[in-house]
Parts: structure tokens; sequence; C-alpha cells
């Protein structure tokens, strides 16, 4: 879509109001919103000024006016707002040297995909992302200086079998059994359904929806692939219309990775191929029916992973998913078959097409341009470096020997481990200025100040109940 087709849009749409959305640097969107009349085909050129310094992760307040430029193939009618609303995603500029902002991930994830061009090994990056969240009844939390708490509820939630509902119908998933029941035990099949609709009224493609494994509300709905920052887009009006299609009726949505205790958490395995000239790049006769190039794809995503895994499990409780002995995807290793491996080999086709890669440890919490950008640098390190991704593993992890499993590496058991593996381990990052070294250290300083050393700060909850009386 070009920007006279933006424009021709407004008038067969009759739209009022034109949102353009951005996102700020840990990874939500963020919206201002302009009469109709203020868009022209200047507009994509010229942009709109706003002031950044509030926007999280941005500059300082002495040098925060800067530009947004409506994309207009991100052009789509939002279904959620009163006033007709036409909505674009934006990238961000600076207004005195036109540049693009080096802290905008949308500008991030787009310099990957150049980059990849510019190696000559591929010309297209597919990434697919499977999201999982949860759907709440209510959800209340606060902190102070004396008193924290959290509280949520279902009317899925297992812990509510007993509770006197006037009449309660039972039909409450088990812990770890949600996995697929039909309705009545799935009680939110109309309510995904009517999800999907609304994205594909948006213009995405939902290849399949349903209930995950925990109680309580977990589901999934799958976008089908596309190209890097196109999919990153994807997943943001995917969690918008989760989120206000939840709020209409009168529910809430979560993608925070690790809300319930002693059930699963919300991941974001994320699928990943390679393309050239119209053709697929990771089939061939080695392991699973990979590629050369696939394998060394692998090694790069394993060598990187626990500094990948500070973009792409990127907040504290991103670690509360990731433990192991809990079938989490914490063993930097591969295989066609082992869920618990960082990387799995999908086998469901034989095609050439189908064949790609599953990266498992990413959650739904992180920002997915950054995140998505790192995942192909990583890979992309592997193919230029020929990086060897070690034997296939196969085995039952929880068959293994303590010495078997002392081979096996795995991920950071924190977020500040992993920031810590960033700091030493981000040069592949810095190739072709993708990510750039104030990118990184802004990424890290940001993420210990803002989260990590409030959590070291303050007593939590379960500490009162081990300790109080010690």
């Amino acid at each position: 879509m070009k920007a006279a087709d933006v424009l021709r849009m407004v008038q067969e749409k009759n739209a009022r109001i034109l949102d353009i959305k951005f996102m700020d640097f840990p990874g939500m969107w963020q919206h201002f919103s302009v009469p109709v009349h203020e868009l022209s085909e200047s507009s994509f050129e010229d942009g709109y000024g706003f002031d950044g310094s509030s926007i999280r992760g941005w500059r300082a307040i002495h040098e925060s006016d800067m530009l947004v430029i409506p994309d207009p193939t991100t052009a789509v009618m939002d279904p959620f707002c009163d006033i007709p609303t036409l909505s674009l995603i934006g990238n961000i500029v600076d207004p005195v040297t036109r540049e693009r902002y080096t802290r905008d991930p949308r500008n991030v994830a787009q310099k990957a995909e150049a980059y990849l061009q510019y190696t000559g090994i591929a010309d297209t990056a597919y990434f697919g992302a499977e999201a999982e969240f949860f759907i709440f009844d209510d959800i209340r939390f606060d902190l102070d200086e004396h008193s924290s708490f959290y509280c949520l509820d279902s009317i899925e939630g297992r812990w509510n079998s007993g509770r006197d509902e006037r009449p309660n119908l039972g039909y409450k998933p088990r812990y770890n059994e949600g996995y697929f029941p039909v309705p009545p035990s799935d009680a939110f099949q109309n309510l995904r359904s009517e999800m999907v609709r609304i994205m594909e009224e948006c213009g995405l493609h939902i290849e399949a929806h349903h209930h995950e494994v925990a109680t309580a509300g977990q589901m999934e709905i799958d976008i089908k692939y596309d190209t890097l920052t196109r999919t990153a887009d994807a997943l943001m009006l995917y969690k918008y219309i989760c989120k206000n299609t939840a709020l209409r009726h009168g529910k809430t949505v979560t993608f925070m990775p690790k809300p319930l205790f002693g059930d699963n958490g919300s991941g974001m395995h994320t699928h990943q191929s390679l393309w050239k000239g119209g053709k697929p790049l990771f089939a061939g006769d080695r392991y699973a029916g990979l590629s050369e190039m696939a394998l060394h794809y692998i090694g790069g995503l394993l060598r990187h992973s626990p500094a990948i895994a500070a973009f792409a499990a990127p907040t504290t409780n991103s670690y509360k998913r990731l433990v192991p002995g809990f079938e989490a995807p914490v063993n930097l290793a591969y295989s066609r078959r082992n869920r618990s491996a960082a990387i799995r080999i999908p086998m469901y086709s034989s095609s050439p097409g189908a064949k790609r890669i599953e990266f498992r440890p990413p959650d739904p919490s992180c920002n997915p341009y950054i995140a998505y950008a790192a995942m192909l640098m990583a890979g992309l390190d592997g193919i230029e470096n020929r990086m060897d991704p070690g034997e296939p593993l196969d085995k039952d992890i929880y068959g293994l020997s303590p010495r078997e499993l002392k081979n096996v590496p795995s991920l950071p058991g924190s977020l500040e481990e992993s920031l810590k593996a960033l700091e030493k381990d981000h040069g592949f990052l810095l190739k072709n200025d993708v990510f750039t070294e104030d990118v990184v250290q802004t990424w890290i300083e940001y993420k210990f100040e803002k989260e990590i050393q409030p959590q070291r700060l303050r007593p939590t909850p379960s500490e009162f109940s081990l300790y109080f009386d010690i």
C-alpha cells in the first residue's frame, strides 16, 4: 500500500481520526491521534512532530523533539474506536539530522533485514510467532513501602472448583491439563474466535487457535509467518486485539510469561527460516532434513543464546518460566523431538518450504522488533563463521545422568545473568550498526535500573511466609 492508497482508504472508510502508533524501547505500543484532515501525501515524508522525553528508554528532555513518519503499508481501520479511525505504525526520525532514530525498535528490525540482504546469504528471513497469553476475570495488585500483594481470578481457575457460584457448574481445567479440552471446559472458544475474526478483518493471517496447557484461561492464537518486521508489526496488532476484545467482554488479557504459580507459563516459540530468490535455504539432507546452512544458523543461535535471552526473555518474571526440570526450553541444544531443548526442528511436513527451526526460549513480554533482530544476527553470525551446533539432544532430558546433563549448557537463570551475558557478548549485534553500542548499553542500564534493582530492594509475600518467624 502506498500513500495514495491510504488517502483513498480514508475516503472509502469515512475515517475521521488518524492514530499513529510506535514502540517505546522496552516494547509497548505508544500512540497519539490527529484529525484526518492533517493527513496528506506529504505526511509520509514530513511526518508528525512530538515530544519524546517521556517515552521509556528514549532521550533526555533537552533533546526530546522527535518525528514519526507513518508507514503506509501498515494502514488498518482500528476495530475498537467509536469514531472511524485509521491506524498507522510509524518510524521515528531525528528532526535535525533526518536520520532514523537508533533507539527506535522498528529501525533495529529493518536494519537487520537490510544486513541480511547485504551479506548475500539470503534475501528474506521469515519469522513466525506462537504467542501465548492468559484471559483473567479479575486482577488486583499493589505495592508501597509497607505492603504488596497480587490476586487474580478466572472462571476457569481450578482453585474455584469449590467456590459457591450459585451454581458452580464445574468444567474447570485441571492444573497442567488445559491442552485441547472442548467446551464447556474450554470456556473461551467463542471469545478466541471473535479475536480471530477481528484479526483477520485487520489483515492478519491466522492459522489456528486453541486452549493452552494451564488452567485459568491460557490461550494461543497462531499467526502465519511473514518477514521479520512485518511479523513484529503483526504481533503488536495481535496483542492490541486480544486485550481490547477481552475488555469488551469484561475480561483482561496478560502476556506476562508467568502469572500463575505451579502451572505452565506463557512462551512465544519463534519459527525462523531463510529464503533466497523464492527458494528455501534451510531444507537439505542433514539432520532432520536440514541444510548445512540451517545447522550453522542453529550454531549461532546456540552460541549467542545467553545474550539473546536479555532481549527474548527480558523480564525478571521470564525466568520463573525458564526453570530447569519443568519441561522448560532451557537446554542449549537442538532436537527434532525434545521440547526441553532450546531449538526444535518441526517435523509436521516434509515439504522443503516448511523446513524451519523453532527457537523456544522467547516469551511474549519481549520487544519483538529487537528480539527478532537479535535472533537473526546470531543466526547469520553462525552461518558466516560456520559454527558447529554439536550433536542433537534426542534423549529424554529427564533420563540423562548428572554426568550427561553436565555437558549440556543451559540458559542463564535470571535476567541479571542474561544482561551480563549480553554485556560480554554483543559484537555480533553491532555489524553494520544494526544494533549500536548505545542501544545495547541503554537496554542493559534500563533493565538494571528500572527492573532488577527495584526487585532486589523489595521484600515479597513469599519471603514473609518463609522468614517472618525466623
